[in-house]
């Protein structure tokens, strides 16, 4: 039997499979959930050990454990180091899901005709990263698996991957292999597969305003008192000019201005930008004057609101000048930006635009650094044939808007590329409610994935 015809002979019990993990709330941000994310740490034990895997462990951090396993076929052959997290997204506001997000179902969609699985973490990362599960499952036992596989699925990564870096630093020698394989990404379609080749990094922090020591009445006092959410508004409007560039002194001094050939040659992925503003039922795009929207996703850096609150937002009227104002604002970065002199940058900034009539704190919350892969490696190249062999088209290498600041890590600490071989879709909203992944993607990923180990061998002979 090949790789393919057990994908299908097996396809309700991999998705079975997969609902059974999405409803494991594992919300790494929210305490409230941490029993739930060791659950589905230990569904993933569970899982790589019923594949065949060896030497599974839990290798408990400060935090949320870190799924380890291996199979070590021969020493002599290639090694392939398969990294993705278990732990999702908070679901809020979970008003706004047609369906529970912890109990998955599957309804189509335009993208995902043959149905799509909606549920938190359906695509990122339980998706995506259970292919690789599942594929192993597969080679094992059809008896093909050509490489050795390691395994590290973590359950941090939608909060900073804070303890990763001490357990890879730590642990070289477990890690040691000739490749990183992720999963992560998305590709541009199924008709138009692609490979991500570019991530940009991030700097994420919480600001706060405040201005009288207590909430005040806004008639006896509004007009005469700062008021800290009318402050930090235009404290976050002016980190942006007229032309949507970012006003912070030095932000851009280690931006590279890429050449006209390699931004027509990014701009020439496919890409229908009617059918992207109509996706998301906007009029126009947005951004950085003299940039394509590809370019601004993939090559520019940006700087975001996330969240914005203060004063009375309940039911109702209450008339309060409110003491405190809040905000999230990440930003993503590229390649030479450095996330934490970045991170400084904004803070000195920021303090410096606060009039005198508030104070303002920044906390920095997690971030971490772009990666840039070369198209000339053994590792693109498997990815490349794996994907016309399944898909019948040569790979589309793409920058993407995203980060995984982990590939970095790997890069300085363990010498290694990663190849983010991702199977999800950019309208699968992500981090949002309504999260999806298309029946077909998750079944052509993992067969997929087969195929880059059998390639990954034949270009590091």
């Amino acid at each position: 039997m090949s790789i393919k015809s057990y994908v299908q002979s097996h396809r309700d019990r991999f998705i079975g499979e997969l609902f059974e993990l999405l409803r494991i709330p594992s919300v790494s941000a929210d305490p409230k959930f941490s029993k739930d994310v060791f659950a589905a740490a230990d569904f993933v034990k569970k899982s790589l050990e019923k594949a065949g895997a060896d030497s599974v462990e839990l290798c408990l951090t400060d935090g949320y454990p870190i799924v380890y396993g291996e199979k070590i076929i021969d020493p002599t052959l290639p090694t392939v180091l398969v990294y993705g997290h278990y732990d999702v997204q908070p679901a809020d506001p979970y008003e706004l899901w047609d369906s529970p997000p912890f109990e998955p179902v599957v309804k189509t969609t335009p993208r995902h005709p043959e149905g799509a699985i909606f549920a938190r973490g359906s695509a990122d990362d339980k998706g995506q990263f259970y292919m690789h599960v599942k594929a192993f499952e597969a080679m094992m036992a059809e008896g093909t698996l050509p490489c050795n596989v390691k395994f590290m699925i973590e359950g941090e990564e939608e909060v900073g991957s804070s303890n990763l870096d001490g357990f890879v630093k730590a642990n070289k020698e477990k890690l040691k292999a000739d490749v990183v394989l992720v999963s992560d990404t998305h590709m541009i379609s199924l008709e138009h597969p692609s490979v991500t080749v570019g991530l940009r990094g991030l700097a994420y922090m919480q600001v706060e305003v405040t201005g009288p020591n207590r909430d005040l009445h806004s008639g006896t006092y509004g007009g005469a008192v700062a008021n800290p959410v009318n402050i930090l508004c235009k404290m976050i409007a002016s980190l942006h000019d007229e032309n949507n560039h970012i006003t912070i002194p030095g932000f851009y001094d280690k931006v590279e201005e890429y050449s006209q050939a390699y931004r027509k040659a990014l701009n020439d992925a496919p890409f229908d930008l009617d059918a992207y503003k109509k996706e998301l039922e906007i009029a126009d795009v947005h951004g950085e004057k003299g940039y394509t929207t590809v370019e601004r996703i993939g090559i520019r850096p940006t700087l975001d609101v996330n969240g914005i609150w203060g004063g009375y937002t309940g039911e109702g009227a209450k008339t309060v000048l409110p003491s405190k104002a809040f905000a999230k604002i990440s930003m993503r970065l590229v390649p030479n930006q450095d996330f934490q002199k970045i991170a400084v940058l904004f803070e000195n900034h920021f303090k410096a635009i606060a009039p005198a009539s508030v104070k303002v704190k920044v906390i920095p919350h997690h971030g971490g650094a772009p990666a840039v892969v070369s198209t000339d490696t053994p590792g693109y190249r498997a990815a490349d044939l794996a994907i016309q062999e399944a898909f019948g088209k040569k790979a589309i290498p793409t920058r993407e808007g995203g980060s995984i600041p982990i590939c970095a890590l790997f890069q300085n600490e363990l010498g290694l590329d990663s190849i983010l071989l991702g199977f999800g879709l950019d309208t699968d909203a992500l981090h949002s409610p309504n999260e999806h992944y298309g029946i077909k993607n998750y079944l052509m990923g993992i067969e997929t994935i087969a195929l880059f180990f059998k390639h990954f061998k034949e270009q590091v002979k």
